[in-house]
């Protein structure tokens, strides 16, 4: 990328977590006016991750399509699909929590 085009790109990072504990962060550079699509496709995930092609994805934690354009220092992260409906993992964390009627509330007042 010449002079000419630098003055004319941006910064991104790419952000994808295949499993806990296993942060993947691309950084790169494209040009203005790119999308989180093309900001996926430039990361080379998905040689690694080809089911990536499909996943949910979001700016800086807000849902977005691929066709969302970018700005400058932008992060596009991958989200993985629920394997848990939340509310139901909080209540079997209730059921296992012991005595005292479970909950956050009975654990800060033991």
């Amino acid at each position: 990328m010449g002079p000419a085009e630098a003055a004319h790109a941006i910064r991104v990072e790419v952000v994808w977590v295949p499993v806990p504990h296993d942060v993947r962060r691309i950084q790169l550079t494209l040009p203005a006016g790119a999308t989180a699509r093309e900001a996926l496709l430039a990361s080379g995930l998905l040689a690694e991750f080809p089911g990536l092609v499909d996943a949910a994805m979001g700016v800086w934690g807000r849902n977005c399509d691929g066709d969302q354009p970018l700005r400058d220092l932008d992060r596009v992260e991958l989200y993985r699909p629920l394997t848990v409906d939340p509310k139901e993992a909080r209540r079997l964390r209730h059921r296992r929590t012991p005595a005292l009627g479970g909950g956050a509330a009975a654990r800060m007042k033991a």
